[in-house]
């Protein structure tokens, strides 16, 4: 167990409280919780790297603990009113595909690689951006528009692209099992 691990661990854990923060009203709470679990993901991430303690473990902890955090915040954001349902039933259906595809490659003993794409990196980025900017206006009592509007828009525009990629890739990867 790593140092980066044990910190993507104590993220995944940070998210009850997340969640406990929005959908109890304490913004002010899911916004600090929010960036220190963004602090904490930039900090894991440059321990990996720099002092070499990269692991498989880590490499499926990282991700499981960023999807866990977003989902679970656009779904309380969601239920509370926040943000239009459309874009959480988006950003949670997408990675739902995701993960039933992988899991169907696994069952067909035929694990796709997964590698995140540019598009969806940019994903996360809008994503994360969308998120904190609706919980510091909910945290700081200000209007987030026009910029809310804007980053919905990369969000969708974003999570339609890397899913439709993700599962274009996925396909070829499937079509290549023989026929028995």
């Amino acid at each position: 167990m790593s140092i980066p691990n044990i910190i993507t661990l104590g993220r995944i854990m940070l998210v009850p409280i997340i969640v406990w923060a929005i959908v109890s009203s304490q913004m002010e709470i899911a916004f600090a919780v929010f960036l220190i679990a963004g602090v904490s993901d930039a900090i894991d991430g440059f321990l990996a790297k720099r002092f070499n303690m990269t692991s498989e473990l880590g490499a499926l902890l990282d991700p499981l603990a960023d999807k866990m955090l977003l989902v679970s915040i656009y779904m309380a954001l969601g239920i509370w009113g926040a943000i239009p349902r459309w874009i959480v039933i988006l950003v949670v259906s997408r990675d739902i595909m995701i993960v039933a595809a992988v899991i169907v490659s696994w069952l067909f003993d035929r694990p796709v690689a997964m590698k995140p794409s540019m598009v969806s990196k940019l994903n996360t980025v809008a994503q994360v951006a969308f998120a904190a900017l609706v919980l510091a206006a909910l945290a700081f009592g200000f209007k987030p528009g026009p910029y809310d509007i804007i980053l919905m828009g990369f969000v969708t525009i974003f999570t339609l692209s890397s899913v439709s990629l993700y599962l274009v890739e996925w396909l070829r990867h499937m079509s290549a099992i023989e026929a028995k």
